[in-house]
């Protein structure tokens, strides 16, 4: 596992995706410090790893990139980590428009091509 705070490139992506499911990476974004975990087989192992690093849990959001894929494809919004009555996600997607919009944000400024 590693936490992203400085890009990495999308063929960093593609090899992470090669070792571990082939064509996707796990993510873990944490929308307050515009970071980001991946390389992990469960969303939840990575955000454990963020909240051990300082990360608040109620930041935190999983996503899985696909490395080969472009645009719109490239992010799907599907983790269990994402169910959060607490937070009114009661989906394990993100329904909130305003919180996918900053996780693309973040992505976009954490991988290059």
């Amino acid at each position: 596992m590693k936490i992203v705070t400085t890009p990495i490139t999308l063929q960093e992506l593609q090899t992470m995706a090669k070792n571990i499911f082939g064509n996707l990476v796990k993510a873990v974004v944490d929308i307050d410090k515009q970071i980001m975990a991946v390389d992990g087989e469960l969303h939840a192992d990575e955000e454990k790893y963020l909240i051990e690093n300082g990360s608040r849990q109620s930041d935190l959001w999983g996503i899985n990139l696909y490395p080969q894929l472009t645009k719109k494809d490239f992010i799907e919004y599907d983790s269990m980590i994402n169910l959060r009555p607490t937070q009114n996600n009661f989906t394990r997607g993100i329904t909130d428009p305003k919180i996918r919009k900053q996780i693309t944000q973040i992505v976009k400024k954490l991988v290059k091509a």
